[in-house]
């Protein structure tokens, strides 16, 4: 498919348009950033991993109900999406302590959190994605009372769905990063973004061991290692009986 004009140019993505207004290509490139763009590199295939991921997870998202903006995997880095226009807001789910929870709360990592916690974060790399609440978010006129139940919901679904997924590939799945976005003349709230090692906390069951961005955060090396293995095990077959 052509690429129109370079929409948008983020830290992972860049967006170009197409002949449809409502669709745009979503190329994934191979920068890594961490801390909010205060430490840099580049991940060798990156992009081809997270795309393919990505790719995967939101076809299995969708067969289970949640809308997403995926419509197909164009090549290696591409994918076609329907265009969103993305509400300023990032979601964190929680299933086990670690990362920006941990350093907040000053609690180990690694304490299974039962329910889950959800998160609200502004979407701002100036301000740190700083946590904020409901009354916040309507104050500023971000979203409204209606979409921000949507999202809780389809946030708590996606968790259910991934867990689970996951699980069976003997995996846990620490946290993750969601981005909604509103579609088309009826303002539809939609998935978008990505699913990806950039976005999940992903630990091996019974070791730990991370298989994710905090691989390249951490300096803890073999990073594209971890990226091919989570794709090995997330287009693979389960591992682990399902209940």
């Amino acid at each position: 498919m052509p690429h129109g004009e370079q929409l948008y140019e983020g830290k992972a993505k860049i967006l170009y348009a197409t002949e449809d207004p409502q669709q745009v290509i979503q190329y994934f490139k191979d920068d890594a950033t961490a801390f909010n763009a205060q430490k840099k590199g580049t991940i060798v295939d990156k992009g081809v991993v997270n795309n393919q991921i990505s790719a995967h997870l939101f076809q299995l998202l969708a067969a289970q109900g949640v809308p997403t903006h995926f419509i197909k995997r164009l090549s290696d880095r591409e994918m076609l999406v329907k265009k969103l226009e993305i509400i300023p807001l990032e979601v964190t789910m929680r299933n086990i302590t670690a990362g920006g929870m941990s350093r907040m709360l000053g609690i180990d990592e690694g304490i299974v959190l039962e329910p889950p916690v959800f998160e609200w974060h502004y979407k701002s790399d100036a301000l740190g994605d700083p946590l904020i609440n409901d009354d916040h978010i309507l104050a500023i006129n971000a979203a409204t009372v209606e979409e921000l139940e949507q999202i809780r919901a389809l946030s708590r679904r996606v968790n259910d769905v991934l867990k689970a997924y996951f699980a069976q590939r003997g995996i846990d799945l620490v946290d993750f990063k969601l981005e909604f976005g509103r579609f088309g003349p009826a303002k539809q709230i939609l998935l978008g973004d990505e699913i990806s090692p950039d976005t999940c906390r992903f630990w091996e069951q019974g070791t730990k061991r991370k298989l994710d961005k905090d691989r390249f955060r951490r300096d803890l090396g073999d990073v594209e290692a971890a990226y091919q293995e989570m794709l090995n095990r997330v287009i693979g077959a389960p591992t682990v009986a399902v209940k």
